[in-house]
């Protein structure tokens, strides 16, 4: 039996899966995955290495020069003569493609937006290390960003969503079914996320001795491996209570003893599985959102910054590394306290 933690697993499948894709690009590639290891994280590295895949595969098919190369053989010197065209043409083929399989591809401004931060990162290190004279990749426009409204439950679906899950009365009767048998642990796990608004990948690799009931906080890793406490209300203990309850007469699954939610096969519950339960569960009580556990995360980001207007502190709770990405999220939020500022100040009295 393994004595790696979940995170420590996921992380050693991801330097597996990380070395194979590496494997398949031209050799100089690895350079820049071992330059850039310090500080990225195993799945950011996965992201560069899946991008570089697309971006290599159009230089074969589309440059005239590259054409036809195994992909392996594509050389640094041959990235050396790329130009600013080259890459503008490499972001209008990525808005629509097919892939390997020949399924159709779509990609909207963040998908290319991030496409092409990929290629500004592995351009910059050749060119920083001095193996490539020319940088085309840092005179590239990245694509205008139209900001996205935040979809989150507003105050009363998030109760509404809870008594769904607690009393299943909309669910179809195959799914009342297994209802039945997990209602105690899905009440726990819901409004655990939308209790402390932890991401879904820190709450499934949930251990049960990192929950201190003593001091109301769980212990989670965040990306990159970092250890922080995560504190909890009242209503996530009583439904984490009734929960660990249930949970101390299940015999879990050999290597799956000391994860807290567990799956009808008494294995550590997955992401998808949590995905899944997510929609099937908002679903009922807001058809028309796209509710996913990110967007709980969203809705519990949302109600803290209403209640304290501190968005360090949201940031802070949530694990974002820059404020500014929580102030992006919560842009209209703070428009909307700027606006009810106006009349706070008096200069003179009536």
């Amino acid at each position: 039996m393994s004595n790696l933690s979940y995170h420590e697993q996921k992380d050693k499948e991801n330097i597996v899966k990380l070395r194979e894709l590496v494997g398949a690009l031209p050799p100089f590639c690895g350079d820049f995955f071992r330059g850039i290891e310090p500080r990225t994280s195993s799945r950011t590295r996965i992201a560069y290495a899946y991008d570089l895949h697309i971006f290599f595969n159009f230089l074969r098919k589309e440059n005239p020069t590259l054409k036809k190369l195994e992909l392996r053989d594509i050389t640094l010197a041959q990235l050396d003569q790329l130009s600013v065209t080259d890459f503008e043409e490499y972001m209008e083929y990525l808005k629509y493609r097919f892939n390997d399989k020949n399924q159709e591809i779509m990609n909207r401004e963040r998908g290319i937006m991030r496409k092409i931060s990929s290629l500004k990162s592995f351009y910059n290190y050749f060119y920083r290390t001095e193996r490539i004279k020319n940088n085309p990749a840092a005179l590239v426009q990245l694509p205008k960003l139209h900001d996205k409204e935040i979809i989150r439950l507003d105050v009363d679906e998030v109760a509404l969503l809870l008594d769904e899950v607690e009393q299943g009365e909309k669910l179809t009767d195959k799914q009342k079914a297994y209802h039945n048998k997990t209602k105690i642990r899905d009440l726990a796990l819901m409004t655990l996320l939308l209790g402390t608004g932890i991401r879904v990948s820190e709450c499934v690799g949930l251990n049960l001795d990192d929950i201190d009931l003593k001091n109301g906080g769980i212990r989670i890793y965040r990306k990159g491996g970092k250890e922080v406490t995560v504190y909890f209300g009242t209503e996530v203990e009583n439904a984490l209570l009734d929960y660990l309850d249930e949970r101390s007469r299940i015999l879990p699954e050999p290597g799956h003893e000391e994860a807290l939610f567990l799956s009808l096969q008494r294995k550590r519950i997955a992401v998808r599985s949590v995905e899944n339960l997510v929609k099937k569960y908002a679903r009922t009580v807001a058809p028309l959102k796209p509710i996913t556990p990110h967007k709980l995360r969203s809705t519990y980001g949302t109600s803290l910054y209403r209640e304290t207007g501190d968005i360090y502190l949201v940031a802070d709770v949530l694990g974002h590394s820059d404020v500014n990405t929580t102030k992006r999220h919560y842009a209209a939020l703070e428009d909307e306290r700027r606006r009810s500022a106006r009349n706070k100040v008096r200069l003179r009295e009536d």
